[in-house]
């Protein structure tokens, strides 16, 4: 595993450890010798994770579509930048360039890119591992939710399987190397795993 793509917010949210996460996911990325892809963005989560990664000495690409580069501030400061056409563009491209994945707290968007990814797994075109940094119990009642759509006959637990979810970005990034996912029945309440 030499490159992660990270779905993260171009907000940062309300509660600084949101942008005090996205610099340790960069920092830790960069020391681990990890290339960075992300969205491109300089604001928000996604501009935090890019310029902390880049103060640590780590590869940072960048992929944005034209009609964001405005909207989210595209980053001058990357080692690669690629301006693409759609979103389309962009999830394929992060795909393509990618060895694992790994979403941090976002909105719409990082769930688009989060399940896009997902789906794309769960039907066999692509073959790498998929994480969920479910820091702070953001992403508890989404975890949640899949318990239940699984419950309720909409999502196959090796389908669950596919996606790593754990709240401490090493152990993630080392799970991911080892692509060693949590059984959906060991996924604890606050999303942690157990």
């Amino acid at each position: 595993m030499d490159t992660v793509c990270v779905y993260c917010g171009a907000s940062a949210g309300k509660d600084p450890a949101y942008a005090q996460l996205a610099r340790d996911v960069g920092r830790t990325m960069a020391q681990r010798g990890l290339r960075l892809v992300y969205g491109g963005g300089s604001v928000g989560l996604m501009g935090e994770i890019a310029d902390a990664a880049l103060a640590a000495g780590g590869p940072v690409t960048g992929i944005i579509p034209e009609r964001l580069w405005d909207r989210e501030i595209g980053h001058k400061g990357l080692n690669d930048m690629f301006v693409v056409p759609s979103m389309h563009a962009r999830k394929a491209r992060m795909v393509e360039l990618s060895d694992a994945f790994v979403a941090l707290p976002g909105g719409f968007g990082t769930l688009d890119e989060l399940f896009e990814v997902l789906t794309w797994k769960q039907i066999g075109y692509h073959d790498k591992p998929i994480g969920l940094l479910n820091a702070y119990g953001y992403y508890d009642t989404l975890l949640a939710f899949a318990r239940h759509a699984h419950e309720q006959g909409f999502v196959r637990a090796d389908h669950l399987d596919l996606l790593i979810v754990d709240t401490d970005i090493g152990r993630l990034l080392d799970r991911l190397a080892s692509a060693q996912p949590v059984h959906v029945d060991r996924w604890a309440e606050n999303g942690e795993a157990v």
